[in-house]
C-alpha cells in the first residue's frame, strides 16, 4: 500500500485566501472537497454521488490547482481514465494584512455571482487575447493590486502568467 503524501498549502497573501474560500463556497463544494481528501474520484464518480455542480466545481478546482490526478484502470474499460484527489492535506495560513485589504478579499470571495460577472468581463476585455502585465490592467481598471489579484484568483476566465494576467486556457487533457 502507498504511503500518505502530506502537502501542504502555504498561504502568504492575502489574495490567495479567495481560490480556498470559493472551493467551499456551496454544500456540493464542501462535500466533494472532504470526499477528495479522502480519496481518489473519477469524473464518473463524481457525477453520480454531486451532479453536474460537482463536475463544475471539479474544474474550477483544476484552475485553482487544488486537485491532484492520476490514471487509474477500471474493470470493463479498456483505456485508463483520469482519477482526481484534494492536493493538500494541510493549510498555513501566515498573512499580516491591513483591515481594508482582508475586507476588500473577503468581501469578493463573498461577492453575488452577478456582481462579480460584470468585473470579470471588464478584466476579460482589458486584457485581450494576448493578455496583460498586471499592473497595466490593475492601472487601466483603477483597481488595487489586492483587488485584481483577488478578482483573477476567483475567475474561471483569467489566470496569472507570470507577471501577467491571462485569459485562461484549459490543458488538453484526455479523458
Amino acid at each position: 500500500m502507498a504511503a500518505t503524501v502530506h502537502r501542504i498549502k502555504v498561504i502568504n497573501d492575502i489574495s490567495d485566501l479567495v481560490p480556498i474560500l470559493r472551493a467551499v463556497d456551496s454544500p456540493v463544494k464542501l462535500q466533494l472537497v472532504q470526499r477528495l481528501a479522502e480519496t481518489w474520484l473519477t469524473l464518473d464518480d463524481i457525477q453520480k454521488e454531486f451532479g453536474a455542480e460537482g463536475a463544475r466545481a471539479l474544474t474550477s478546482f483544476e484552475k485553482m490547482k487544488l486537485i491532484d490526478t492520476r490514471w487509474v484502470t477500471r474493470e470493463g474499460r479498456r483505456q485508463p481514465v483520469r482519477s482526481y484527489h484534494f492536493y493538500y492535506s494541510t493549510m498555513n495560513i501566515a498573512i499580516t494584512s491591513p483591515l481594508a485589504e482582508i475586507s476588500e478579499v473577503l468581501a469578493i470571495a463573498a461577492m453575488p455571482p452577478k456582481e462579480y460577472e460584470k468585473l470579470e468581463r471588464k478584466i476579460f476585455e482589458a486584457v485581450g487575447v494576448e493578455g496583460k502585465f498586471f499592473s497595466d490592467v490593475a492601472e487601466e481598471l483603477g483597481m488595487t493590486p489586492t483587488r485584481l489579484k483577488s478578482l483573477v484568483k476567483r475567475s474561471q476566465n483569467l489566470e496569472y502568467r507570470g507577471h501577467r494576467v491571462e485569459r485562461f486556457q484549459p490543458s488538453e487533457s484526455e479523458e
